[in-house]
């Protein structure tokens, strides 16, 4: 196994970790410790941290161990409306040039999310759901728009996590998509963009709940302890 790959593996082990909340935001992610509990190296475990820190999910930092990043509102926020206006853009442009044989892909990840809807561990539903949206993306068939995509799904990809699993539910997991499917085999621009918006543009306002609830608690943590 190359590094690289080796490296992508544990980024993938450290990124759940973050999302089960195994590793919180601000808690120090520590090469030694990380290394001896994962039994790797500490090269690609430096490695799997830079790829973390790329997608904002962990904090470098000078001469100290880097540390789970806890974005502001305004960043999430500003995240969010650039993520939207991606998606929505992304998803008419499919429309149009998609193949035949995506599309098909595309509403096979709908029939799967919806066969193991009721059994699925909730973060691999999360990252089946996260994959259907990459996928429209790639669809679009313009390469600067999905590495957009992908950059700012990344930096998200905790927040939205945490506010998937508040308002799981299947007509929102299910129905939705199933709607944004639906319009993209049609082709039909305009009824993808409202299916979207469906199930979008409540998502900043979501986010923002939960990361709110987040920073509050972590706060008081701060206050209740001793000085």
């Amino acid at each position: 196994m190359t590094e690289k790959i080796l490296a992508e593996q544990i980024a993938s082990q450290l990124r759940r970790d973050i999302l089960r909340g195994k590793l919180p935001p601000g808690a120090s992610v520590k090469e030694r410790d990380n290394a001896a509990e994962l039994g790797v190296s500490r090269t690609p475990l430096r490695e799997a941290i830079r790829i973390l820190s790329k997608e904002g999910l962990i904090e470098l930092r000078p001469a100290r161990s880097p540390i789970v990043s806890m974005p502001s509102l305004r960043q999430i926020s500003d995240d969010v409306e650039v993520l939207l206006a991606v998606e929505k853009l992304s998803g008419e442009l499919a429309c149009i040039r998609a193949t035949d044989a995506e599309i098909e892909a595309i509403l096979a990840i709908v029939e799967d999310m919806s066969e193991r809807f009721e059994t699925a561990d909730p973060l691999d539903l999360f990252e089946t759901d996260m994959s259907f949206h990459s996928a429209i993306a790639v669809a679009s068939h313009n390469a600067p728009l999905a590495e957009i995509h992908k950059t700012f799904l990344a930096r998200l990809w905790r927040a939205r996590f945490l506010s998937a699993v508040k308002r799981r539910n299947r007509e929102r997991v299910i129905d939705h998509h199933s709607m944004i499917a639906q319009a993209l085999r049609a082709r039909n621009p305009l009824a993808l963009r409202d299916s979207l918006g469906v199930h979008l543009d409540r998502l900043a306002q979501d986010i923002l709940e939960v990361i709110s609830l987040e920073i509050a608690s972590a706060s008081g943590s701060d206050d209740d302890s001793p000085t």
